[in-house]
């Protein structure tokens, strides 16, 4: 098995594509055609870890946060994102990171918090837009299911909790071939109608490459006519945050004493309590106050999540209760996260979590 396999699995789940513009997830040093002799999986990939890993015989490095943000000019171990880059490269430790495409992921490090609170019927706080496409090709009517069953194989047509979602529309085409060419229907040089139906599905853009590779080698045209439109749409699959309900309604210091204890903080910040018990419940991993309108706007009761400023407190209004975890306690379960993942795709391949714990706030 080599670092590229890993990868895949990883991006199957939490597509590149779906990582916020200032991020840099991905393979940040080595080669995807490594062979892998032993995955550690951190939530940050810190010199510590990686002497761990060195310890362990890993090789392969797997965080929630990018050691490299923004561009380094020199290398010269002079701050410890350096150190840890001089290290892996010396050392041939790749590392791989996931992080806000893993936060925006329907099922993922939100839905990790989600399911310490035991939170039912979530949805996506704040979904993405832009990231569907909707593919128009046109087909005889003969051809039309082979073409429509392939681009349904190849990951087309779901809407929501639907599959196999699509638009037939009868038509006629007209074409008319050069002299070289060798029509499906037709002679060349005359102008040929044809009874055709029009397909329309949906597909999330990342996937347009293997969508339209599965229309033209299932199309029996020579030349395939087709469009591929950009669509505005939310998709409420894909986003930051999640909001659910609590099983039964609690009251409020019992919810913060639940939050303590769920995510070992050593502190829990929250702003005044309002005298109403809590059910409704919107979480965030990492710094959240940017979706605490949306948490108003939903109707939470309560919201969890991390490095929420001074003023940002006073935004929540009385309208709920904003808990504080802090970062790393928001997001320590990606490690859980990735090795759920990795296990269900390498049966027989045991990654290894990192015993140190890289947060680096302390609580007195």
């Amino acid at each position: 098995m080599i670092i590229r396999d890993i990868i895949q699995v990883i991006e199957a789940f939490a597509p590149l594509s779906y990582q916020e513009s200032y991020d840099n997830a991905g393979l940040i040093f080595g080669s995807g055609d490594t062979e892998v002799k032993g995955v550690l999986l951190t939530l940050d990939a810190t010199e510590a870890v990686l002497d761990e890993a060195l310890e362990k015989g890993c090789n392969l490095v797997i965080a929630h946060h990018p050691i490299v943000f923004g561009g380094l000019k020199k290398i010269n171990g002079k701050n410890y994102v350096e150190r840890v880059a001089i290290k892996a490269i010396k050392n041939d430790i790749a590392v791989y990171a996931a992080h806000t495409n893993l936060d925006n992921v329907r099922a993922g490090v939100s839905a990790m918090m989600a399911g310490r609170l035991n939170l039912k019927n979530t949805r996506v706080l704040a979904p993405k837009r832009e990231l569907l496409r909707k593919l128009f090709t046109f087909a005889p009517a003969a051809d039309a299911e082979i073409v429509r069953q392939a681009l349904f194989e190849a990951g087309a047509g779901h809407i929501g909790k639907y599959s196999e979602c699509s638009f037939y529309h009868d038509g006629t085409g007209t074409f008319k071939g050069a002299p070289d060419t060798d029509p499906y229907v037709g002679k060349p040089g005359e102008r040929h109608l044809e009874g055709e139906i029009k397909i329309e599905v949906i597909f999330p853009a990342h996937l347009e490459g293997q969508v339209i590779r599965a229309m033209l080698q299932h199309h029996p045209y020579e030349e395939v006519a087709y469009d591929v439109v950009k669509l505005e749409n939310e998709w409420a699959e894909v986003g930051s945050g999640l909001v659910g309900s609590l099983p039964e309604a609690m009251e409020e210091m019992d919810f913060l004493r639940l939050v303590k204890e769920q995510f070992k903080t050593g502190c829990v910040r929250y702003t005044p309590l309002r005298g109403k018990k809590v059910q409704k419940v919107a979480v965030c991993g990492g710094a959240g106050s940017f979706l605490l309108k949306k948490a108003i706007a939903a109707g939470a009761d309560a919201y969890v999540s991390a490095d929420f400023k001074y003023h940002e407190f006073f935004d929540a209004e009385n309208q709920l209760i904003i808990a504080d975890v802090g970062h790393f306690e928001s997001e320590q379960f990606a490690v859980e996260l990735f090795y759920h993942i990795l296990t269900e795709n390498f049966r027989n391949f045991a990654p290894l979590k990192s015993t140190i714990s890289t947060n680096p706030v302390n609580y007195l």
